[in-house]
């Protein structure tokens, strides 16, 4: 096994980055069931099974990172994307929470939010359409699947300059828990940000004060 072989070769596994996506695009009435467990399978079951692998490894040295890349449709959902941002939502929950599994052996993680990169996440091999066809969709489809695929090979960020800032995340002595990465990715992170917030000021009045009357 891959694992087996690198510390073989270097006696050690310092950093994990886990790096497979595909990119299950349509509207949710027209991506059948067997497309949908595709794109969970690869998108998140896929960094699970390799980081089940690598943990045992890293908990014995009481030391390593697990980098993850996420999207930034894992904060923010977009049309044409509720496959792959509801595979990327839930890669953001898993490694959110795998931090307090594997801090106290010195494992430390970082989920990585990219924006649009010009890598071949939308070339054929790398994307899936919509099997099946509705009428209501059909004319939303027929554009939106279009503009998709103009966008391949026009994406604004430069991958090698992804990869270069990730190495110095690694090198961090405090690696952040998100990395978000790209010119359009942080505001787009930021706004977020701010839309929860005032989201959870809003359910203020008719959320608080919930709770059963003998509870502390």
């Amino acid at each position: 096994m891959a694992v087996d072989a690198a510390v073989a070769g270097f006696g050690r596994i310092d950093v994990l980055i886990n790096n497979a996506a595909g990119f299950q695009a349509g509207y949710f009435e027209e991506i059948s069931d067997a497309q949908m467990r595709a794109q969970i399978e690869t998108n998140l079951f896929g960094p699970m099974n390799v980081t089940r692998a690598v943990l045992p490894v890293m908990r014995k040295q009481r030391a390593g990172h697990v980098v993850t890349i996420s999207s930034i449709a894992g904060l923010v959902g977009q049309e044409f994307c509720v496959a792959y941002a509801a595979s990327k939502l839930a890669v953001e929950g898993w490694m959110e929470s795998l931090r307090f599994d594997v801090e106290p052996y010195g494992i430390r993680t970082t989920i990585v939010e990219p924006g649009f990169f010009r890598t071949e996440l939308l070339v054929d091999a790398s994307t899936s359409w919509a099997e099946l066809s509705i009428d209501d969709y059909a004319e939303r489809t027929k554009s939106t699947k279009a503009m998709w695929q103009s966008m391949n090979g026009r994406q604004a960020g430069d991958p090698v300059k992804l990869a270069d800032a990730l190495l110095k995340v690694v090198d961090l002595e405090e690696p952040p828990l998100r990395f978000v990465a790209g010119d359009d990715a942080i505001p787009t992170a930021e706004a977020k940000g701010k839309e929860i917030t005032e989201q959870a000021g809003a359910s203020r009045a008719l959320g608080s004060g919930l709770a059963h009357g003998d509870a502390a």
